[in-house]
């Protein structure tokens, strides 16, 4: 007969066998994701740029000559074509996870350089020492899978800021945005999301500065601004794939949290009786 321990052990294998195969899952959706994102940001950019330079500021681009509206324009995908690598760098597994998860990803050509970060992990799991033979593989917690989740929203948020504040440094270094504030007033009002109006789809932060003239610090100013501010709201909404796979991985998540909670309540169970056993082989009668 089966006891209490034994049974309550049985379930959580099962359901770390769940979330192993879930972490899975949502791995591959968010390389499919961020390999399409890059390719989306690249193009929002490019657009973006556009939209800055001849309809924000059109008369500082003419009056650029050849040369620097081609340089203007190379640097510009140069800034987006780092913004997708990084966003594909973001997908790199901490080692608990990597070395757990090895068995169970695809070793396609999308997934081989995102897998590169996690060699030596691998390394040690597909040539383990004597030592570490007989160690047991250290299963995937539904905490860690959220918390790396988690992680990769806040990094791909961070990383659409970052191309967003480079971009505007080089549009303001090149005369197009006006040079009456500091880069890093116009940096801070990139990231001031929630101070800007923007429209669907248009990536871009149009607000009112308030500037001080060199002469006179009682005497100030209001300037518009026109900046590239890439959202990933406005980016999903230009594509449809990242609609379908954004949902996909809501799903995936929505699973991970109702595990999450099934198997917090089984550790409770397998706790209590580990509790109630060890109460027992130490109880004796007076």
């Amino acid at each position: 007969m089966v006891s209490a321990i034994e049974r309550i052990e049985q379930d959580l294998g099962k359901m770390e066998e769940a979330i192993t195969h879930l972490a899975s899952q949502l791995h591959d959706s968010y390389a499919t994701y961020l390999t399409v994102l890059g390719q989306t940001v690249q193009k929002q950019l490019m657009l973006a740029g556009y939209q800055v330079c001849t309809q924000g500021y059109p008369d500082a681009f003419l009056s650029l000559s050849f040369n620097q509206r081609q340089n203007l324009q190379q640097a510009l995908r140069q800034i987006g074509k780092e913004g997708q690598d990084e966003l594909l760098l973001h997908l790199q597994l901490p080692q608990d996870l990597s070395s757990t998860l090895e068995d169970e990803l695809d070793e396609d050509e999308e997934l081989e350089p995102l897998l590169e970060s996690t060699e030596s992990s691998a390394e040690t799991t597909t040539n383990p020492s004597p030592d570490s033979a007989l160690t047991p593989q250290k299963p995937i917690l539904p905490d860690q899978l959220l918390q790396w989740q988690e992680m990769l929203e806040d990094q791909i948020a961070l990383t659409l800021q970052t191309v967003s504040v480079e971009t505007n440094h080089l549009l303001q270094q090149e005369g197009i945005i006006p040079d009456k504030l500091p880069p890093t007033v116009l940096e801070a009002a990139t990231k001031a999301d929630a101070a800007g109006e923007s429209s669907p789809g248009s990536n871009l932060l149009n607000l009112l500065v308030e500037t001080q003239t060199p002469e006179d610090d009682d005497d100030s100013t209001l300037t518009r601004i026109i900046a590239v501010n890439l959202r990933l709201s406005e980016i999903e909404f230009t594509e449809p794939q990242l609609v379908k796979i954004r949902n996909q991985i809501r799903n995936l998540v929505a699973h991970t949290t109702k595990f999450q909670r099934q198997y917090r309540k089984k550790q409770r169970e397998w706790t209590v009786v580990q509790a109630e056993a060890a109460w027992r082989a130490s109880w004796f009668e007076d």
